[in-house]
């Protein structure tokens, strides 16, 4: 676990450094009036969608808050796990959409919200369910949703420079190239943090994955809901799947990945018993994982990490 926590500080580290780096160079092209317009619109609009953000969820999701006496299973996995966290329980709601999968929202930990779509209430049974909710109580208690935000605000700064400097910046300069220069310079620096915020949300996911371990729950018992998940993503029809696209990194596992995650994974059902077992993820720690480079750039891109890999993460818990 250590290493993660390493990964993660010398991202932070990095990002910060490119913020630095293209403030200096920014300011000396163009003045720091223009860039500092252009970090406030970008802190504005982020604001914005932290202070909207529970909403548009809600509302997408069509995300009905249920009462104890509604779900009492339900109700009491959510709130012996926020006990067990040590933070406030949070509001249960259970997403009207046939996607098997779970999500865990709002602003702070006092606001938080676990919300469980029907599919999953159908797909999991009670160590399965209990996994994946003490995953989504890690990412509040973790404070996920507000690192990934505030991280978020980097590349969108980057697009606006590099908007205005390759659009706008030759009309009011006489030094057309020294502006179009500015802005390549900023898409590029948009691309690569952009990466970056997408790898820092993968290092996130795993751990959240350990602190459910930690809550315990068994690292099969979350294996083995990662596998049925995929497999129930891969049998939703299509219109549902886009339904959720915008929010899928919301998710304990990326839908539209789910296909590819089958073809990896069905190799470790040994039993073919459409689940995995302590003995078929400890079968798993001996095993040493290679990806080709379609995986890896799936991989580069995607909010999640590679489901064998992950798994093979949870095999050394």
């Amino acid at each position: 676990m250590w290493f993660l926590k390493l990964r993660m500080w010398l991202l932070l580290a990095v990002l910060f450094a490119i913020v630095y780096a293209v403030i200096s160079w920014v300011s000396y092209a163009a003045g720091i009036s223009n860039f500092y317009f252009y970090l406030g619109l970008s802190l504005v609009l982020m604001f914005i969608q932290y202070l909207a953000g529970p909403k548009l969820v809600e509302w997408t999701m069509r995300v009905k808050y249920v009462k104890r006496e509604d779900y009492p299973q339900l109700y009491q996995m959510v709130e012996s796990l926020a006990n067990r966290a040590n933070i406030p329980v949070p509001r249960i709601g259970v997403a009207q959409i046939a996607l098997p999968n779970a999500f865990a929202f709002g602003r702070t930990v006092r606001d938080g919200r676990i919300c469980v779509t029907e599919g999953i209430l159908k797909l999991l049974n009670e160590d399965e369910l209990r996994a994946v909710l003490g995953h989504e109580l890690s990412h509040l208690k973790n404070r996920d949703v507000l690192t990934i935000t505030l991280l978020s605000v980097i590349p969108m700064v980057m697009y606006r420079i590099a908007w205005q400097f390759l659009f706008y910046g030759r009309r009011r300069d006489s030094k057309g190239g020294s502006t179009a220069l500015v802005g390549l310079a900023a898409f590029l620096f948009y691309f690569i943090t952009n990466l970056l915020v997408l790898y820092a949300s993968r290092i996130r996911e795993y751990f959240a994955d350990r602190g459910s371990v930690l809550l315990g729950n068994q690292p099969s018992s979350l294996a083995s809901s990662l596998y049925k998940l995929a497999y129930g993503a891969a049998r939703t029809n299509k219109e549902s799947l886009k339904e959720v696209e915008g929010l899928k990194a919301f998710f304990v596992n990326d839908p539209s990945q789910a296909l590819n995650e089958i073809r990896e994974l069905k190799s470790l059902d040994l039993d073919k018993s459409g689940t995995i077992d302590a003995s078929e993820l400890e079968r798993l720690r001996t095993k040493a994982v290679h990806l080709g480079f379609g995986d890896k750039l799936l991989e580069a891109l995607s909010t999640h990490p590679n489901m064998l890999k992950r798994i093979k993460q949870l095999s050394t818990y």
